[in-house]
């Protein structure tokens, strides 16, 4: 096997372990971690969980940015949510917004609500920071303005927090399209899900949805003023400290999807590029004394956020080696077959057969790395900002 092979075969592999053989792995090694626990619980019949004796208080924390077609819909689901009011506090950060959003908030007036109308766009993380100095919980929860909790959301997600080893706990997100109403969680998005489940239960669990996730206060670490991917980095700076994050899938939040996956590439641009600069900061994740968390995190994100590179190295190898070798021009052609797949994907707007979700899963997993890409070509660019960028979602 020569050079070119080698590239080719090493591209290949990395893209089908990072997506089928890591998750398989995954399972095995989590269910085999719950088997024995379960048996030292029969043996031990100790409780597994402690619950809190009443409820403790809680702050949430939401920084917006020209949210004025949602937010007044968000502050009354915020005040809706079945918890103590007295032991509850809002605070909400409009970032410079130049619509009504600051408008709509200023029409709030409620004991437990406090808003916070900054002149500049400084970005969210600027935001998140100064909100973070006036919480006086013991638990912060964070959110977005677009995101809707369900009533009993609070409650699922400060349940976990049993012991002080516990320091951050993420919920579980829904995503609705806006005009059905229906929900619209793609295979892509449950497959996402059952990961961090079976990651959760390794401790190995990597960042939070931004959408739902509760922290201790006394955790949380201020971040640069650039920081783009904030849900993640808060998280695994507070899993450096030593703490355990967990998954809590009965903590529910929905969210309206975008229209289409052309209105949803500018997020994910930004996106791939917040997750290369998460990268090179968190480079202690990378430790493989860290175990399960080092196993997760090379398998799930490092080796996942290179994998629109390999697709173009095993593009290009496999031009060159089809010159020669028939084998590799069936293999050209069914790279060329799956690419124009996921064109004609990209152009169906809806449907239900297994044929037009196959063929919208396939434009998902090319749109998807061809952002991650453009995120990477922005990272290297080194003008990385952490001001808003409005998109459908």
């Amino acid at each position: 096997m020569n050079t070119i092979e080698l590239l080719f075969v090493l591209s290949i592999f990395i893209i089908l372990y990072t997506y089928i053989l890591y998750p398989l792995l995954l399972i095995i090694i989590s269910g085999v971690i719950q088997v024995c626990k379960d048996t030292a619980f029969v043996f031990n019949k100790a409780e597994r969980r402690t619950k809190f004796t009443s409820l403790p208080e809680v702050t949430i924390i939401i920084a917006a940015y020209n949210e004025e077609k949602c937010i007044e819909d968000r502050i009354n689901n915020l005040l809706a949510l079945d918890y103590p009011k007295e032991k509850i506090t809002f605070l909400i950060g409009s970032d410079g917004s130049t619509d009504q959003t600051n408008d709509v908030l200023n029409t709030f007036d409620h004991p437990n609500l406090s808003i916070h109308c900054f002149e500049q766009n400084r970005g969210k993380i600027n935001v998140l920071n100064d909100l973070m100095t006036k919480v006086e919980s013991p638990f912060t929860i964070f959110s977005d303005a677009n995101t809707m909790f369900n009533t009993d959301a609070i409650q699922h997600l400060v349940s976990h927090f049993e012991t002080e080893k516990i320091g951050a706990v993420c919920g579980e997100l829904h995503l609705i399209d806006p005009f059905s109403g229906d929900n619209k969680d793609n295979l892509y998005w449950k497959y996402e899900q059952a990961l961090k489940f079976h990651e959760s239960r390794l401790n190995a669990l990597l960042g939070a949805n931004g959408a739902i996730y509760a922290i201790r206060t006394e955790t949380y670490i201020p971040l640069p003023t650039n920081t783009i991917i904030d849900d993640f980095c808060i998280v695994m700076n507070i899993a450096q400290q030593g703490y355990t994050v967990l998954y809590a899938p009965e903590a529910k939040a929905i969210e309206e999807i975008a229209p289409d996956l052309a209105e949803e590439s500018s997020r994910r641009v930004r996106i791939g590029a917040g997750n290369y600069q998460a990268m090179m900061r968190l480079g202690w994740l990378l430790n493989p004394l860290q175990g399960y968390r080092f196993f997760s995190y090379l398998s799930h994100k490092v080796l996942r956020w290179f994998v629109p590179h390999f697709m173009v190295l095993a593009f290009i190898c496999n031009l060159i080696l089809a010159v020669d070798h028939e084998l590799y021009l069936y293999a050209l052609l069914l790279q060329i077959t799956f690419y124009l797949l996921a064109i004609v994907g990209l152009k169906i707007k809806s449907g239900n057969g297994i044929h037009i979700k196959l063929l919208q899963l396939i434009a998902f997993f090319v749109s998807m790395n061809f952002s991650l890409l453009r995120g990477f070509l922005k990272f290297l660019n080194k003008n990385l900002s952490a001001t808003w960028e409005s998109t459908s979602r």
